[in-house]
């Protein structure tokens, strides 16, 4: 079956058009790859009343939200979401991009860059972009989300920003309860392998029938959830 989805839009998301989507008033939001916070302070400015859920892995990226970061509104949790509950191999990004200011570089990414990280392992990554590299793995905790938000007691959640590097089917598979009860799912995808298992567009939504495209991006997708409370 071939899905008929809106044609690719290359403007940027804004958050303004979050707030006017989800509303104001949102309670909830779960921020899943969250890096140094910088999309966590824009959900503090949008949604005055709402308590973030942060999550991140990366130890270097953990250093560098927590400078950015200090709100009793926001609850970061050192752990990436995935498919299990226990430990998993976190496979390490390093490397700056070609022509970048070493200097700037430094103050971003004093440990190097830890945007590209995955619980998947690379696979087209390393041809599409040499100049990042994998060279070491780490091992992270995991929870699944459904695991997660019983254990925190989390019901509706009104918005889910997903950065997963290539894991969104891993989020999915581990969070069908969540999801179900989730307003408003924001979350990357590619129709190539970047990294192994990595779902196409077409086969992330197989996973989440009760989800409709709202707007599609070259490399992610916005979608409202058609049974949510």
């Amino acid at each position: 079956m071939v899905l008929s989805l809106p044609p690719v839009s290359y403007e940027e998301i804004n958050f303004e058009s979050i707030r006017q989507l989800v509303g104001a008033d949102a309670r909830v939001i779960l921020e899943i790859g969250a890096h140094h916070g910088s999309h966590t302070a824009a959900f503090l400015k949008t949604f005055t009343s709402a308590t973030i859920y942060a999550f991140e892995p990366d130890p270097r990226a953990i250093k560098k939200f927590s400078t950015n970061i200090s709100s009793p509104r926001v609850h970061l949790f050192k752990m990436a979401i995935g498919a299990i509950d226990g430990e998993a191999e976190f496979h390490v990004s390093s490397g700056l991009p070609p022509g970048a200011d070493a200097v700037a570089a430094a103050a971003v990414y004093p440990w190097g860059w830890d945007q590209s990280g995955s619980l998947r392992r690379p696979k087209t990554h390393k041809e599409k972009w040499p100049w990042c590299k994998f060279e070491s793995v780490i091992t992270v905790n995991v929870h699944r989300l459904d695991s997660w938000s019983r254990e925190n007691a989390i019901n509706t959640v009104d918005f889910i920003w997903a950065d997963m590097q290539g894991a969104e089917g891993d989020l999915v598979s581990g969070g069908q309860g969540t999801l179900a009860r989730t307003r408003y799912l924001y979350v990357e995808y590619s129709n190539e392998e970047i990294y192994e298992g990595e779902p196409t567009l077409e086969a992330l939504l197989g996973m989440l029938p009760n989800f409709s495209v709202i707007k599609r991006y070259p490399f992610d997708v916005l979608l409202r959830n058609l049974n949510a409370p």
